[in-house]
């Protein structure tokens, strides 16, 4: 996607020591006003190059996504992270300045950051591991019920164990579950990647069965794509 998306300073590095970054993320979902003209030369060009120099700042673009006719609503989700929100946000401004980002509407943008895991604090985010980006990501917030936080931490503790337990037939789809209290609306978001979509449903359906379900009050919605380079992208969109 860019020069950013090779960056490995997080390879090789021990659960312990990842749990002390702080690293936000932002996924951003946009929507064209109108068909873009016939001739979208440079509307590639001109975010790449602000891509690039974003990347001189640490705020890593992991991917451009592809999430037309998978809603009516959307056309393309951006997600990125940095060390600090605020670079967030400047980039997030700086892209809607872009001729692309100003032929376009936001939809849904939401921001969260990696924590540790409460009872596993071996389980870190894929991107924060500098896993390599997959093919496809799915997208999609989640609340828990009001008494998830009050229930006894060994019993929290079971549910959680057992929910990871079902995902072990699935090691190709990639986890990252991070916190967005008080960031927004939602208390967690969650970005499953893989490189063949089929996984990805398969797996949330193979999910639904598990006890934790049960303590879940909201987790849509959902935005799925494929990841795409910005001149692919740009090519295809209406």
């Amino acid at each position: 996607m860019t020069a950013a998306s090779d960056r490995i300073p997080n390879a090789g590095k021990k659960a312990k020591d990842l749990n002390e970054v702080i690293r936000y993320t932002l996924w951003s979902v946009f929507r064209l006003r109108d068909a873009l003209p016939e001739d979208r030369a440079g509307y590639a060009d001109e975010v790449q190059e602000l891509f690039d120099q974003l990347a001189a700042k640490d705020v890593v673009v992991r991917g451009t996504y592809d999430v037309s006719g998978l809603r009516a609503d959307a056309d393309v989700m951006i997600w990125w992270h940095a060390e600090t929100a605020d670079a967030l946000q400047e980039a997030y401004n700086l892209f809607r300045r872009t001729r692309l980002g100003r032929a376009m509407e936001p939809v849904w943008s939401n921001m969260a950051l990696h924590r540790p895991a409460e009872f596993n604090r071996s389980h870190i985010p894929a991107f924060l591991a500098d896993e390599n980006a997959r093919a496809y990501v799915s997208v999609y917030p989640f609340v828990r019920s009001y008494d998830w936080y009050v229930i006894p931490d060994e019993d929290r503790r079971r549910m959680l164990a057992d929910h990871g337990k079902m995902a072990r037939g699935y090691p190709d789809v990639r986890a990252n579950t991070v916190a967005s209290f008080a960031l927004g609306d939602y208390e967690w978001i969650l970005a499953f990647e893989a490189d063949e979509l089929h996984r990805i449903v398969d797996l949330m359906r193979h999910l639904r069965g598990s006890e934790a379900r049960l303590h879940v009050r909201e987790e849509v919605p959902f935005y799925t794509g494929r990841r795409k380079e910005l001149p692919q992208l740009v090519a295809e969109l209406a």
